[in-house]
């Protein structure tokens, strides 16, 4: 059933809302990861905005059922209407009657901000979203709330925005999460990588940033790979700045394949990192994803590849029970197993990402480290497995979803 265009009473005010309201990524993005048909939901939007053209909901909707599809420039275009349109928006989960979390979010693809509505899903909160650009010269004129959050991630195309944030939550005295963009505007590979360097009980890899010329004259044979970054050595992976989920990485093995690589990727700057084998006894990549929620470890999802590039929809989790039944585990004993053997880990990673919320991917090292890949505060995460498949990660994802909560509702509870 379509949502109409009524105002969203505010369930502590009884008064209107400022924001209009939409279906939101999470009841999106669900539909479809399930096969569900988008299409009644689609046209009944479409309806909305051909009888009224500045119904900024019903684009919002638009965009995130587009960029769900893959249409990224559409959705872009779609998205950037609606904002023009109207800088605040709400989802309202459940009864509405929980705590209100403004987010401080920006126009961009799902890594453009924290996922926040995947984590208030099947709670009574409401997220409000306040779009900000470079051109906001105050946070002001704002939906009712009860704390925010600065969801703004990291990236190349973000980092003028972040630092911009700093100035004006500098002027803003409310109650924020995550409320240090200049430290989120550091969690670049290779900023994570040096600020882990000297932590014995991680290994982040030391990761360059190299200008697309010198990786051609080493790929020529006219330059050292040492003379580029001192101590670096083939295999290598490389990589596009500002990329995530693999996208145009690369496992180097000697210049050759660097020639090769580069003939097709026309990066001007690039990432380079050695490659480290991280496969365990199992003879599986494994690769962990951690939430960390005011400093308290929660698992989010365990995927067993063959590839080194390790992602879980194509690791074939759903095909394989015995791969199902190592990440049951891992969840299952998390606290008492996993989070104690890398408790030295996680206090230094926390003590050098002090931020209320943010995610890592990482493996297990036959050495007892913890390998870090990546350090984001944007980073997925959902209960939108089948539940019949993957029984195991609705308890261990309720466990997570209601700890963020339960920092939303600490946080809340300072501000009065």
């Amino acid at each position: 059933m379509l949502m109409t265009k009524a105002p969203i009473i505010d369930p502590a005010s009884s008064g209107p809302s400022k924001a209009p309201r939409i279906f939101g990524m999470q009841k999106i993005v669900s539909l479809v990861y399930v096969g569900g048909d988008v299409t009644p939901l689609w046209n009944g939007l479409m309806q909305r905005v051909t009888a009224d053209p500045n119904d900024a909901a019903a684009l919002m909707d638009l965009a995130i059922i587009l960029q769900t599809l893959g249409r990224t420039e559409e959705a872009r275009q779609i998205l950037k209407n609606a904002v023009q349109l109207s800088r605040n928006f709400c989802v309202v989960h459940g009864s509405g009657a929980g705590p209100r979390l403004l987010a401080f979010v920006t126009e961009g693809d799902f890594m453009a901000n924290t996922p926040l509505d995947f984590l208030l899903a099947d709670s009574d909160c409401v997220l409000l979203l306040h779009y900000v650009d470079l051109r906001t010269t105050a946070l002001t004129d704002l939906p009712d709330h009860d704390t925010a959050f600065m969801a703004i991630g990291e990236s190349t195309e973000n980092g003028p925005l972040l630092a911009h944030m700093h100035g004006l939550l500098a002027g803003y005295d409310g109650p924020v999460m995550n409320r240090n963009p200049k430290l989120i505007a550091g969690l670049t590979r290779d900023g994570v990588s040096a600020m882990l360097a000297s932590e014995p009980s991680l290994l982040s890899p030391t990761t360059h940033r190299i200008p697309r010329g010198d990786l051609s004259a080493v790929a020529a044979g006219a330059r050292q790979l040492r003379d580029s970054a001192k101590g670096l050595a083939f295999p290598l992976v490389v990589r596009p700045i500002s990329t995530h989920a693999g996208n145009g990485m690369e496992r180097i093995a000697d210049p050759a394949e660097l020639s090769a690589f580069l003939a097709t990727q026309p990066a001007s700057e690039l990432y380079v990192a050695p490659f480290v084998d991280f496969r365990g006894a199992d003879g599986y990549y494994n690769k962990q994803r951690v939430v960390f929620i005011d400093g308290k470890a929660f698992a989010s999802h365990m995927a067993l590849s063959d590839h080194w590039i390790v992602h879980y929809l194509s690791a074939g989790m759903d095909r394989n029970a015995a791969k199902r039944a190592v990440e049951q585990a891992w969840m299952e004993d998390f606290d008492r197993d996993f989070a104690i053997r890398h408790a030295e880990s996680f206090a230094a990673l926390c003590r050098h990402i002090d931020l209320d919320y943010f995610g890592i991917d990482c493996a297990e090292l036959p050495d007892g480290r913890l390998l870090v890949f990546e350090v984001d505060v944007a980073m997925v995460v959902h209960n939108m497995d089948d539940p019949i498949v993957y029984p195991y990660k609705q308890v261990a994802m309720r466990k997570l979803f209601d700890g963020f909560i339960d920092a939303v509702r600490r946080r809340a509870s300072r501000a009065f």
